[in-house]
């Protein structure tokens, strides 16, 4: 179905702009309006396409159990962090930063549509926000880190991992 939508926009949007410039000083609309007709019918198509591709069930639970799975990795790596932050050097932190999270944190967002397809967009609104904020604290003590704050990476090391603790138990309330 996306494959004829592409079709479609593509020889729909062609024609239109085939038709828009046949004459210098008219349009022809008898052809200009069915073409683009033509175009905005491939794009419903392609968009309907990926909806069913996206919200399919068993994608939309594998999703779900990779956003969890994801978070909890999240969760437990800050944990590890945090036990650890008095005996890594603070320029050393930032990549370990890098080693222990860029996974999860892709695997989380690459999955995180889901949760707006099963639990609606005020459950995603929720979990989003707090996600954002932990990953935004992540940045922080990446940043920080780089700088050779101690201070500021002890600080936001905490509270990116509330952040996430957080994210990890709304997401587990709503599988109940």
């Amino acid at each position: 179905m996306k494959k004829l939508g592409f079709l479609m926009i593509t020889i729909g949007f062609l024609s239109a702009s085939l038709a828009a410039v046949w004459q210098t000083d008219a349009v022809y609309w008898s052809y200009f309006i069915p073409a683009l007709a033509i175009g905005a019918t491939g794009v419903a198509l392609v968009r309907t396409g990926h909806r069913r591709i996206t919200t399919a069930e068993g994608k939309l639970a594998a999703n779900i159990e990779s956003a969890e799975t994801a978070l909890r990795g999240i969760v437990e790596n800050m944990a590890q962090l945090n036990d650890q932050k008095e005996s890594i050097n603070t320029y050393d932190i930032r990549h370990r930063v890098d080693e222990l999270f860029r996974e999860d944190l892709m695997t989380f967002v690459e999955s995180r549509q889901s949760i707006a397809h099963l639990y609606g967009l005020s459950a995603y609104g929720d979990i989003m926000s707090c996600f954002a904020a932990g990953e935004r604290y992540l940045n922080r003590v990446w940043s920080a880190s780089a700088d050779g704050y101690v201070d500021e990476v002890n600080a936001y090391l905490d509270k990116a991992r509330e952040q996430f603790a957080i994210c990890l138990e709304k997401t587990l309330k709503l599988k109940q």
